[in-house]
């Protein structure tokens, strides 16, 4: 038996959510500085804004999202009243990630509730103060039968995945996610992974170069380069690279200061075993910018690294971290053979005014979504889809598409009883002509 509520009720409790967010919102910016020393500013950006918004958009439509939606008929059923109906799978697995530890923990949760659903949600160990605060925060608004919190390490982790869920929702790596995806078939539960992969940034050599450096300077270090779609490596045409370099260089400088470290405007890196697989990605690398790191604080400067061997560890991992690889490249094969030496990315960015070249390059690679001459803010427009394709991710979400995705389209036909057309019934003697001229004619 599903775990009913009212759409009353759940835009009741979405509202309680809406209004302790607000409440806790100093809280929660703290929280994110304890856990790895995000700005202020970049904690409302990227974390509690999203949410928000989520949760305003959620309440202002979710009588028209849940509401059956009636479709035309098949005409071979006639006369029939065709409808699909949004319930609720049931018993909801979240597992969030830790480099947007309020956002991507608290945004599907708002869209699995608005659905209906039951909801277990475990936040990142990794995130501690952000992961009790939300924990905090849903014990104040949801009864304990609706939605719960259960913190704790990779052994909490396991032993939820070893139970049976309706549906399970996982952000975070492909390694793990494929563990995800393992323990789900043992069940046959519909999933959403949102993973990542390497991003490639394209820049042609008849894009506007300083006002490309400072997007992706934006885009790569905002969160010290700990996010699933920040750009992962750059290609950059020949003929420009020295020029743009020299304007990743200033735009860098112009973000952080000379001293990145003492910035107010720079996070640290989540923990020490993230600050050392990093910091060995640069070794043996001709580092033309940046390169310091200090274990005190777990920092690492915008790092910007010179033609990297396809064979080195910072070209064969995502790096999710603020090193910025730069390849050269002459002719649009180049492209090709480089990117396709890797998995599906999650975002793709292409920078130049050339705007058949952008047409091809966004048709001839697939990747989970992007953008032309900037980076990142796909993510913000909830009428786009948010996920990936291949290893980078199944399933997308944001605004009614989250809906969607915790909600089971059940299909309903409702059938007349004045007219019953005889043709289907058994015996078919002398009936095969007459089928097959009705069906031809729909």
């Amino acid at each position: 038996m599903l775990f009913k509520t009212s759409i009353t009720y759940r835009k009741k409790t979405l509202l309680k959510l809406l209004i302790a967010i607000e409440k806790h919102e100093e809280e929660i910016n703290q929280a994110l500085y304890n856990d790895f020393k995000k700005p202020e500013f970049e904690s409302y950006l990227t974390e509690t804004y999203f949410v928000l918004s989520e949760l305003k958009l959620t309440i202002k439509n979710i009588n028209k999202w849940a509401k059956p939606k009636m479709v035309f008929p098949n005409l071979v059923n006639f006369p029939s009243t065709d409808f699909v109906y949004s319930e609720p799978y049931g018993k909801v697995l979240i597992i969030a990630p830790w480099n947007y530890p309020f956002h991507l923990a608290l945004l599907p949760l708002v869209s699995a509730v608005a659905a209906g659903n039951q909801v277990v949600l475990k936040p990142s160990e990794l995130t501690p103060a952000t992961s009790k605060l939300i924990s905090k925060i849903v014990g104040e608004v949801f009864e304990k039968n609706h939605v719960e919190v259960i913190e704790g390490g990779i052994e909490v982790s396991q032993d939820l995945l070893a139970q049976r869920w309706d549906y399970i929702f996982f952000t975070g790596s492909v390694t793990v996610g494929k563990i995800v995806a393992k323990a789900a078939a043992e069940h046959v539960t519909p999933i959403t992974l949102e993973l990542g992969g390497k991003n490639p940034c394209i820049i042609d050599e008849k894009a506007n170069l300083r006002l490309a450096a400072k997007r992706i300077v934006w885009g790569k270090f905002i969160n010290a380069g700990q996010t699933c779609i920040a750009p992962d490596y750059l290609i950059v045409h020949k003929k420009v690279k020295i020029e743009f370099i020299k304007n990743l260089k200033e735009e860098i400088t112009l973000a952080y200061g000379e001293n990145p470290e003492i910035s107010s405007d720079y996070c640290s890196i989540i923990n020490e075993k993230n600050w050392l697989r990093i910091t060995k990605m640069m070794e043996g690398q001709k580092v033309i910018f940046g390169g310091k790191s200090n274990k005190k604080g777990f920092f690492i400067s915008p790092t910007i690294i010179d033609e990297p061997s396809l064979e080195s560890l910072v070209m064969r991992e995502e790096i999710f971290g603020p090193i910025l690889p730069i390849i050269g490249y002459e002719a649009e094969n180049d492209l090709e053979q480089l990117i396709q030496n890797y998995e599906k990315p999650l975002a793709l960015y292409v920078f130049s005014t050339n705007t058949c070249f952008n047409k091809k390059i966004i048709q001839k690679f697939s990747f989970g979504g992007g953008c032309i001459n900037d980076t990142l803010i796909h993510f913000s427009n909830h009428r786009l889809p948010f996920g990936g394709v291949g290893h980078s991710g199944i399933g997308a979400y944001h605004g009614k598409k989250s809906f969607d995705v915790f909600s089971h389209k059940k299909a309903v036909v409702k059938k007349a009883n004045w007219l019953d057309n005889q043709i289907r019934y058994a015996p078919y003697k002398n009936k095969i002509k007459w089928l097959k001229k009705i069906l031809n004619w729909f």
